[in-house]
């Protein structure tokens, strides 16, 4: 078969078309593991102001945790005692995020979370809590 420069030119844009295509495909598919993706992004942007609120709280009351890394696990000192929502993510894994909850421990209003269960590397520490009926929000990056 014989072709001509047109034929190639038609030919080549097909098979780039087919090519983009595919990767259209292909990331719309491979997001649900991304760890930097929220599956609930509009209804965190609805409670935005409450968590606003709550951070607002933890620095006029100078309420922020102390955080000790030790080698079995990990110690947050809390300001009083409290009932907490720990969240724990890892950038790297989603299938790695940690949910814990409670209610602090002792005179020392402390939360001990077991470092068996955390991998080293990075993780966002997201901690919600509500003491003398007030709401509190804290976050950072730990390195484990």
């Amino acid at each position: 078969m014989n072709m001509n420069w047109g034929s190639k030119i038609l030919l080549g844009m097909g098979c780039f078309m087919l090519f983009i295509m595919a990767m259209v495909v292909y990331m719309f598919m491979k997001h649900d593991g991304d760890a930097l993706v929220d599956e609930d992004y509009y209804e965190k942007g609805i409670t935005y102001n409450s968590i606003y609120n709550a951070e607002q709280n933890m620095l006029n009351e100078d309420a922020q945790p102390k955080i000790v890394v030790s080698e079995e696990q990990l110690i947050i000192s809390m300001k009083d005692s409290a009932t907490y929502h720990l969240v724990f993510m890892r950038p790297s894994n989603k299938a790695a995020d940690l949910k814990l909850e409670g209610k602090t421990i002792g005179a020392e209003h402390l939360i001990l979370v077991d470092r068996i269960h955390l991998q080293k590397g990075l993780w966002f520490l997201q901690i919600q809590w509500q003491s003398k009926e007030k709401d509190f929000f804290y976050k950072t990056n730990l390195t484990l």
